[in-house]
C-alpha cells in the first residue's frame, strides 16, 4: 500500500487538505496527517482537525508521497518549519514525488525542489518569487518529474485526482473519480 504524509499547520486551507485526504484514501492510499503544533490544527476558517500524529511522530518515516495544502497562514508555517524542509529534501533525494497546491508551492520554491521545472500556484505567490529558474505556467495543475503543482481551493479536486493517477495509475483515478459523479 502507498503511504502519503499530508503535514498540517494552523491556518491550513480546508478545500485542499481535506479533498486531498479524502481521495487518496478513497484510492486506498494510506494517508498520515501530521499537525506541526500538535495533533489539533486549526484550519483557516476554524474548522479544526485531529492530525492522525505529530509532525514529529511522522518525520522520520519513508513516504511515497508528501503533499503540501496551501492556505494562509498555513503556507507560511509550513515554510518556516525546517522539519518540513527536511521531509521534501529527504523525500526528494529519494526520487518520490512532492506535491503542493495554492501557497504551499512557495515552500518547494524556498527548498530549492522547483529548479529548472515548471509549477504554478496561487498568482501572487510562487510567480512573486525571485525564482528565474522555475517556469511559472499558472496551469490549473502542473507535473513536471517528480513535482505536482496546483493552483488554488477550486482545483484540488483535480490535483488530488492527478496525484492518485502519479501513484496508482489512470485506472484506478478513473475508478475514484466515476464515483465522485462529476460532470
Amino acid at each position: 500500500m502507498k503511504r502519503v504524509l499530508v503535514p498540517l499547520a494552523d491556518g491550513f486551507e480546508e478545500i485542499e487538505a481535506i479533498t486531498i485526504i479524502d481521495l487518496l484514501r478513497r484510492a486506498g492510499i494510506e494517508v498520515v496527517t501530521a499537525g506541526l503544533a500538535g495533533r489539533t490544527v486549526h484550519a483557516a476558517h476554524q474548522v479544526i482537525v485531529q492530525a492522525d500524529a505529530t509532525l514529529d511522530q511522522a518525520a522520520g518515516k519513508d513516504y511515497d508521497m508528501v503533499v503540501l495544502p496551501g492556505g494562509m497562514p498555513g503556507a507560511e508555517h509550513l515554510n518556516n518549519d525546517p522539519r518540513v524542509h527536511e521531509v521534501l529534501k529527504r523525500t526528494a533525494e529519494r526520487g518520490a514525488p512532492i506535491a503542493a497546491i495554492c501557497a504551499a508551492p512557495i515552500v518547494l520554491g524556498k527548498a530549492g525542489l522547483l529548479k529548472g521545472r515548471k509549477a504554478t500556484s496561487y498568482p501572487g505567490f510562487l510567480d512573486k518569487m525571485d525564482l528565474p529558474d522555475v517556469e511559472y505556467t499558472g496551469a490549473s495543475v502542473e507535473s513536471d518529474g517528480p513535482i505536482i503543482t496546483s493552483k488554488g481551493p477550486g482545483t484540488a479536486m483535480d490535483f488530488a485526482l492527478a496525484l492518485i493517477e502519479r501513484l496508482l495509475g489512470r485506472a484506478e483515478r478513473d475508478k475514484v473519480e466515476k464515483g465522485l459523479m462529476r460532470p
